[in-house]
């Protein structure tokens, strides 16, 4: 019996820090989430009642890659710093390098979302833009949660 609880327990224990993990990366998300998707709309709608648009209304495509590419460096400092900060890697640049290859699956993951959207279905509305973005967002998330745990914060 004595090994059967102590299977439990270590099972416990890895659940229970998964989910603080998984609650940490979910905080440092929802901020980039806030740069991302506030960048973009910015970008591409202007400020809330400007009927003259942002400053890359006419490139969507590219505000989409500039607001999440914005995100992508808050999101590794955050993780690094904090979510990861006990399984970050002695060599930064390697660390980056395999961060920056895990965001760029992850951008054009939500880059392709607006792609489809405006191109393949021909919508192009605000409403339309945001739920393409938030689509690709989340699918995004899962692709980079996987990824930053298994490649690039990795206990030392």
């Amino acid at each position: 019996m004595p090994v059967l609880a102590s299977a439990a327990l270590r099972a416990r224990d890895a659940v229970k820090g998964i989910w603080q993990e998984a609650a940490k990366f979910g905080v440092i998300g929802a901020l980039a989430f806030v740069v991302d998707n506030g960048g973009y709309n910015l970008l591409v709608f202007g400020l809330p009642g400007g009927a003259q648009g942002g400053p890359m209304r006419a490139a969507p495509v590219q505000a989409s890659v500039l607001a999440t590419t914005a995100a992508a460096l808050f999101s590794w400092v955050g993780n690094r710093y904090w979510t990861y900060r006990g399984r970050h890697r002695e060599k930064v640049t390697h660390e980056l390098a395999l961060f920056l290859v895990a965001n760029g699956v992850g951008l054009a993951i939500t880059a392709g979302t607006v792609f489809a959207s405006r191109q393949l279905l021909g919508l192009d509305s605000a409403l339309s833009d945001n739920t393409a973005r938030i689509f690709g967002w989340v699918l995004a998330t899962l692709f980079r949660f996987y990824a930053y745990r298994r490649y690039v914060f990795v206990a030392p």
